[in-house]
């Protein structure tokens, strides 16, 4: 186990920093054998997309702390996506060559399910307090939060957005979506 452990960490570094690195460069990185490698990660891909849930592990531990269960829930929602940012800009070019990958709808989709669960949550628990308009399923809006969310980290990665005026638009956008009031959208625009 500490092997596979230390070629995910190898992984996570390597691939971020030179992402079209072979598993012989993973191996040497991680201090095993390529066969080692190859014993845990059958082919590269199955490698990336490892060290993928590696990534998403670490923003679901992020998340965790940043205590959604307290204040506002348009202030948790706003932490909550703080924390996904921070992590997801620790492995921008990691994240930018998963999109790379071929499309695996239930690999994605039980990717996301943590950070779903989450967003349902604090949506639910807006809705149920009245901070966020309820005549929207929970489900559906977890959804909208996360296509949104991807729209502007790939408005800022092309170019065509700075990446603070990308994370304001979200936060506008997002608690206008929600039905969050004026002055929770007001503080949304001013953290970005």
């Amino acid at each position: 186990m500490r092997s596979r452990a230390a070629i995910l960490d190898a992984a996570v570094r390597l691939l971020n920093t030179r992402p079209e690195a072979g598993l012989q460069a993973v191996a040497a990185a991680a201090g095993v054998t390529r066969q080692t490698v190859y014993a845990h990660f059958p082919s590269r891909e199955h490698l990336l997309t490892a060290a993928l849930d590696r990534v998403t592990e670490e923003a679901i531990a992020a998340m965790d702390a940043a205590d959604l269960d307290t204040g506002p829930a348009a202030d948790a929602l706003l932490r909550l996506l703080d924390a996904a940012d921070r992590t997801a800009g620790r492995y921008p070019v990691l994240l930018q060559k998963s999109h790379a990958l071929p499309a695996d709808p239930k690999a994605d989709h039980e990717r996301h399910e943590p950070v779903t669960d989450r967003l349902r949550e604090v949506i639910r628990r807006g809705q149920e307090a009245g901070e966020f308009d309820g005549r929207l399923s929970p489900d559906w809006l977890a959804v909208v939060v996360i296509r949104l969310a991807h729209a502007a980290s790939d408005e800022a990665a092309a170019g065509r957005m700075p990446e603070e005026e990308a994370a304001g638009a979200l936060r506008v956008s997002l608690l206008r979506v929600l039905g969050a009031d004026e002055s929770a959208a007001a503080r949304g625009a001013g953290g970005a």
